[in-house]
Parts: structure tokens; C-alpha cells; sequence
């Protein structure tokens, strides 16, 4: 087991696989989800876009998660005549996991390859940007803020417009700050001061905990970060010790090992 233990910060449903998947390495971890996924107010929007679903040519998911929120909303004889015709695409095998799960078929499926050295949206539209022209109607699922309001990166919506597709967002969940309670706090204390090790899939994590912890400094700190634009987050933030890996099991571990 590593020396300190690693703080998983993703969604607590998220966070318990992978715990698993490190403790199963012979790492220490702990589940510490610093963004809460909560259900939309108002499911009458993904009810809307399921019953315009034969209008677009493509969905883009940006998590397992807008998937399975997504699903749950279908209409009655939704699932098989919808899907058929349609490209479903995925950022990440995650994303693309939680599509087979849902029925999509592995044929209509535009994702990153799983040796992929990223996963993100630059890395999905070098795949899918000669499925778009002018005209072509493309369906963004997504999370949104704690007011229902379409939350995350535009890049690829932006990406989009440019080549002359016409895109609409729908948004299939929220992404809430957490409350920490006392032992919550501990261990944010603990990594805080050097005791834990971050790992990160988020910038969204991120400036949740420093909003959760106004007063803290991060200079004693050491994090793991899944993406770039991750890492500068870190750095951002005065992480004192920061790796920048892929979000594969190897990468991660060996990203782990060399702060523990």
C-alpha cells in the first residue's frame, strides 16, 4: 500500500470504483467526491429532446453520467427506433460504456480509442468533425449548474457552429458543490497539509474544495491530475507537487507512485 493515502474526488458513485480499481493496485484510497450529482427540477426539456430525437444527426454525451440521466427520460417507444440512424458520441470508454449499457449499439458509437493519450472534446471532434456541414443538427447532453443552467466547457460546441452545424444543449443532471461534514474535512485537512496525495478529473473539483476551504494554502499539497487543463488548474491554485497523466489505470499508478 502507498505511504499516503489518495483522495478520490470524483462523484460519490464514481469514486467507489475508483477506490476499488487502486485498492485492488495495492493503493491506499479514499473516496472524497467533490462535486454532487443531483437530478434536473424540470424534466420536461429531456422529455422535449427525446421526442425530437429523429432530427439529429448526432448526440454528444460528455460523461457516463449525462448518459444515464439522458436514458431515464426516454418516451415510451423511444430506445430502438430513436437510436437507429443516429451517431451517439463519447469523450472518453466511460462515456462509451454507459451507451452500450444503454442499448446504443458498439457500431454507432464515435469515441477516442481506449490507447488514447487524452479524452476530452479536441480529442472526440478529430474523430467526428467530418460528420458535420452545414445543416447537420447535433444534440449536446450535458450537466449543468445548480440552477439547471448548461455547465462545462463550449470548445466543441463552439467547434460545431464554426464548420456550420447547428447544435442544441440539453441538460440531463446537476453538478453541486458538497457540504463536508466533520470527517470530510479531516481529510481534506490531511491532504491539505501533505498527509494525502489529490487525484483529480476535474477543475470543477478543484475550485469546489478551495470554495470549501477558503482559508487553506496548497503549497504542501501533492496532486494527480487526469488532464491538462487539470494540472493548470492545480498549478493555478498553488498545488505544490502536481503529475498530469491520462486517466488509464497504468498512468495513473505510476503518477501515484512517484509522489507516494
Amino acid at each position: 500500500m502507498t505511504a499516503r493515502p489518495v483522495i478520490v474526488t470524483r462523484p460519490a458513485r464514481e469514486a467507489v470504483q475508483w477506490v476499488d480499481e487502486l485498492r485492488a493496485a495495492g493503493i491506499d484510497a479514499v473516496a472524497l467526491p467533490l462535486i454532487v450529482i443531483a437530478p434536473v427540477a424540470d424534466v420536461e426539456p429531456l422529455h422535449a429532446a427525446w421526442r425530437r430525437l429523429a432530427s439529429y444527426a448526432a448526440l454528444m454525451f460528455v460523461s457516463a453520467t449525462a448518459v444515464e440521466n439522458f436514458f431515464l427520460h426516454q418516451g415510451p417507444d423511444a430506445a430502438t427506433d430513436a437510436i437507429a440512424g443516429r451517431r451517439f458520441w463519447a469523450t472518453g470508454p466511460g462515456t462509451t460504456r454507459a451507451l452500450l449499457r444503454a442499448g446504443v449499439p458498439p457500431q454507432a458509437i464515435d469515441a477516442p480509442p481506449p490507447e488514447a493519450t487524452r479524452f476530452d472534446s479536441e480529442a472526440l471532434w478529430e474523430r467526428v468533425r467530418s460528420q458535420v456541414s452545414a445543416g447537420t443538427r447535433v444534440l449536446i447532453v450535458r450537466g449543468g449548474d445548480e440552477a439547471g443552467r448548461p455547465a462545462g466547457r463550449d470548445w466543441l460546441a463552439n467547434e460545431i457552429d464554426t464548420a456550420g452545424g447547428l447544435r442544441d444543449t440539453v441538460v440531463a443532471y446537476r453538478r453541486l458543490p458538497p457540504l463536508l461534514d466533520n470527517s470530510a474535512r479531516q481529510l481534506a485537512i490531511d491532504g491539505v497539509e501533505g498527509r494525502a496525495i489529490w487525484l483529480f478529473s476535474s477543475s470543477e473539483a478543484i475550485g469546489n474544495l478551495q470554495r470549501a476551504m477558503p482559508d487553506a494554502t496548497w503549497h504542501a499539497a501533492s496532486a494527480v491530475a487526469t488532464h491538462a487543463r487539470i494540472g493548470e488548474a492545480a498549478r493555478a491554485a498553488g498545488f505544490g507537487a502536481l503529475r498530469v497523466c491520462t486517466p488509464l489505470r497504468e498512468a495513473l499508478i505510476a503518477s501515484i507512485e512517484s509522489l507516494a
